[in-house]
């Protein structure tokens, strides 16, 4: 006979929490719906998948962290992203919108307990997510590294979401260092709902509106089909600041009276337009079963999104590009210059298609997974100035000039694909013994595109040149792992799990982990929970292969060309920089667990994760000024002023403690009220020893790491993290606050003054949700984000010699050439001239669209 566990329910560090059961159950109602629930229905026990490969276990009983965030918490942030949902919830969760960064506002960074994107592993039901194409090349966070798309799921697909904060590379394969996010999505077999959605920023932009459709089949008694319609339009939210027009003269080395002033007096942005940008999704996701046996079943799940985001690159005023050569402006009219704008379009699919199964006493998981993930970048309003200057000195020598420079450009793009098989048994050997192992081949594939001729030619599109016929490339790699482990309850209070894997790569080597576990039950209201692993995460194909040129801002410099190659080129074997390999790691996590009664939990987590054989996206590496130098000779080889690639360059050094309170059924108001504090602090993280340097550049006296991408890495993250949630269900009504303290970051922007240091300051968001259940099927929800209008505030800190640091900020003596004092140059390094006022070119620790209101009506069937 088939085995079958009641549905569960606690409140933990989100709010109230939908367990998983083993199997999908009979219809039930649709988890989308806002309604609130009765103190009946809500148990203490709460069954998860996440953390083990062993036999499930309740949340109270699991050696490792787990929080579980259900649908109803997702809806209530009011976002119709996920990644920007969970930064909402889950305190070791971040995730940054950065205001211009080219292919980056395709996906957000985002990751846990500040280790980057590449070191969070992402599952849909257990089985592993496809990475994104897109690798971050620009000064923001996560620079060098690339994750998986989780905005691509729809919010209404989803059941609820496991976040394990532990490393699990043992269980899972390389990227499990800090975490897993495992997705469950819906399996109800009857029913659905339709939710509409819209929302705008309290600037009266970024107006949003999204509709949403999810739906169960019955397939007779024998399984279900789920699906979800997902389509959605966010409108651009601009947020330029006014431009310092003695930093913007002194960059382009322009004349202020003459030509820089004149024009910012018209336009006080210099025609910027930075912010959020306009976002187009359409998505779909189906989720079935099929059982042909009681021992036998047949499951599938699949999605599909299509993206296209349309931002610009920082304008191009007539100081910066003295003319367009007539090729943007009308005839007969004034030329004021123009504003690249940047096109990334994305599609990303997942599909599972595998079968559950029980022979004698062993539970078995046969699965194949596909996945892909492909962005193509296209440059309007713009030229590619090297053409048009070439026709110039043509006809200027009376030559037959060429063809005119294209206004719009396909510049190529990326693609990456895998294909994961899957095999896994359990069995339950003794009522205390819980034996378990797998196997899993995954193929993986890089492609970079090349863009058309005019789009890299001559220097490329202005504002961001297409993909070299030379850099376009397809590499694969093959990897294989296998793993085994068991689950022993010594006792009845005492559980340790034990779990190995070992992983043979093609292209760079093996690679041998594992994990130890437990748990034990000093009493009923004590719990204690450690566990000891290692780990490693494979160098990505988009770090071994990726080259490219780009446009970046270089402080005090304006938009300079520089080049990025990999590890395979002629450049790399000159520098002698060596073949990358896999980072390898070791964590440990202690934990506390609480139960005063059936109404409250404790926990407290603290972990150590200690990197070695970082990999990171070096700083550009600019010549020494000295010809004879070997690295300067390298670089006038690569026609490019300065040059980054990626190394196996530190160790780090990361620690904190997570801590989540919960308190539920409090009567309040005639309701009951529920009570969550939950946060994370970040007690250490920081390079662990010396910089693993080139010789090339070691003999220039050059680093591949300085100051700006330290901070990148250390401290450009919140310190501290809280959410105070306060939830009330009363009638029909349901009334959630939720505030969220921001803790410090520190950042280093490029050009800063050694003796000074950025730092945002600690804010607290406040946001707001009214749920209102107008009849049994239909729910109206009211949301306010940022109630109160928080935006993100820095200052400059002295640092090092603080002495020097207090002199630059406190004089008053101006620049006889700039007109600035020393402070005013320092924040036009940090804000490129005033564009980027609030958040910085870099980015910040929250969101720059300060408050937002959204309202949805959710309607089920």
């Amino acid at each position: 006979m088939k085995k079958t566990f009641p549905i569960a329910v606690m409140l933990l560090s989100t709010g109230a929490a939908v367990a998983q059961e083993p199997a999908p159950q009979p219809a039930a109602p649709d988890s989308s719906a806002p309604a609130t629930s009765k103190p009946e229905e809500i148990q203490k026990v709460v069954i998860v998948s996440t953390g083990s490969r062993g036999s499930q276990r309740t949340v109270v009983d699991a050696p490792v962290p787990v929080d579980i965030i259900n649908t109803k918490d997702l809806n209530k942030t009011g976002q119709i992203s996920l990644d920007k949902a969970l930064g909402m919830r889950v305190p070791s969760f971040n995730t940054v919108q950065t205001p211009v960064n080219d292919a980056t506002s395709l996906l957000d960074p985002y990751e846990i307990r500040n280790m980057g994107p590449s070191r969070s592993l992402i599952l849909i039901n257990g089985k592993r997510k496809n990475s994104s194409a897109l690798i971050y090349t620009q000064t923001s966070p996560g620079r060098g590294e690339s994750g998986s798309d989780i905005s691509a799921i729809p919010q209404d697909a989803i059941k609820r979401i496991e976040v394990l904060r532990d490393g699990a590379s043992a269980q899972y394969g390389s990227d499990a260092i800090s975490g897993v996010v495992n997705i469950i999505l819906k399996d109800n077999p009857e029913g659905g709902s339709l939710t509409a959605r819209a929302g705008v920023t309290g600037e009266g932009d970024g107006k949003m509106g999204a509709l949403s459709l999810n739906h169960g089949i019955r397939l007779s008694d024998k399984g279900f089909v789920n699906y979800t319609i997902d389509v959605s339009k966010v409108g651009l939210a601009e947020r330029s600041g006014i431009v310092d027009g003695r930093g913007d003269a002194a960059d382009f080395g322009a004349d202020l009276q003459k030509d820089v002033l004149p024009f910012l007096a018209q336009y006080p942005t210099a025609g910027n337009i930075n912010g959020s940008p306009k976002t187009r999704a359409n998505k779909f996701l189906v989720n079935s079963r099929l059982d042909i046996t009681d021992d036998f079943n047949i499951y599938a799940n699949a999605a599909y999104v299509k993206k296209q985001v349309d931002s610009f690159a920082n304008y191009r005023t007539p100081y910066w590009r003295p003319t367009d050569f007539g090729l943007l402006h009308a005839p007969g009219t004034p030329y004021v210059g123009y504003g690249p704008q940047f096109i990334g379009k994305l599609d990303d699919y997942n599909a599972t298609l595998g079968a559950k199964f029980t022979v004698g006493d062993w539970n078995g998981d046969v699965s194949v997974t596909i996945g892909g993930n492909k962005q193509a970048y296209e440059v309007h309003n713009s030229l590619n100035r090297g053409i048009e200057n070439a026709r110039v000195d043509a006809i200027a020598a009376g030559k037959t000039p060429g063809p005119r420079s294209p206004t719009s450009f396909e510049a190529g793009g990326t693609r990456f694909r895998h294909t994961v098989v899957n095999a896994d048994v359990s069995k339950q050997v003794t009522d205390a013994i819980n034996v378990y192992a797998g196997t899993e081949l995954r193929r993986e594939k890089y492609d970079v595109i090349a863009g058309e001729f005019a789009s890299w030619t001559a220097g490329g599109a202005d504002s961001y040149a297409g993909n070299l016929p030379e850099n376009a490339l397809s590499a694969d790699r093959k990897n294989y792992g296998v793993y085994g482990g068991s689950m022993f309850d010594i006792t009845k209070q005492w559980l340790v799990d034990l779990t190995g894997r070992y992983e043979k790569y093609s292209d760079f080597g093996n690679a041998t982990v594992g994990k130890l576990s437990t748990r034990y039950k000093v009493s009923d209201l004590v719990t204690l929970r450690g566990s000891l692993s290692s780990g490693f995460r494979a160098p990505s194909l988009h770090q071994i292969y990726t080259q490219k040129k780009q446009y970046s801002f270089v402080a005090g410099s304006g938009i300079q060309v520089s080049g990025l190659t990999n590890n395979q080129s002629d450049e790399a074997r000159a520098l002698k920089v060596p073949q990358l390999k896999a980072e390898k790691s070791k964590n440990i996590t202690l934990g506390l667990g609480l139960t005063p009664d059936a109404n409250t939990s404790i926990t407290l987590d603290y972990y150590h994760i200690a990197l070695k054989d970082r990999i990171i996206l070096g700083k550009e590496i600019a010549p020494t000024g000295d010809a004879s130098q070997e690295l300067d000779k390298i670089l006038a080889a690569g026609g490019v002023v300065s040059l980054s690639f990626f190394a196996n360059a530190l160790d780090s050094q990361t620690s904190g403690i997570d801590y989540v309170v919960s308190r539920r059924n409090i009567p309040a108001f005639d309701g009951k009220l529920a009570v969550n504090l939950s946060g994370n602090y970040t007690l250490k993280n920081e390079r662990d020893g010396n910089i693993n340097n080139p010789p090339a550049i070691a003999a220039a006296r050059q680093s591949v790491l300085d100051a700006t991408q330290e901070a990148l890495m250390f401290t450009s993250r919140p310190k501290h993290k809280t959410v105070l949630g306060l939830d009330l269900d009363y009638s029909k009504f349901n009334f959630s606050l939720n505030n969220t303290v921001y803790g410090p970051t520190k950042f280093r922007n490029a050009g800063l003054d050694q003796n000074l240091e950025l730092k945002f300051k600690t804010r607290n968001l406040t946001d707001f949700a009214l749920n209102y259940q107008l009849s049994d099927s239909m729910t109206l929800s009211f949301n306010v984000n940022n109630l109160f209008d928080v935006l993100p505030k820095w200052e400059l800190k002295p640092v090092n010699d603080t002495a020097k640091g207090s002199d630059i900020l406190n004089s008053t003596v101006r620049d006889p050439k700039t007109g600035m004092t020393p402070r005013e140059t320092q924040v036009n390094l940090i804000t490129f001239n005033g564009r980027y006022p609030i958040v910085t070119y870099d980015g910040s620790h929250f969101s720059q669209l300060g408050r937002m209101y959204n309202m949805s009506l959710n309607v089920r069937f």
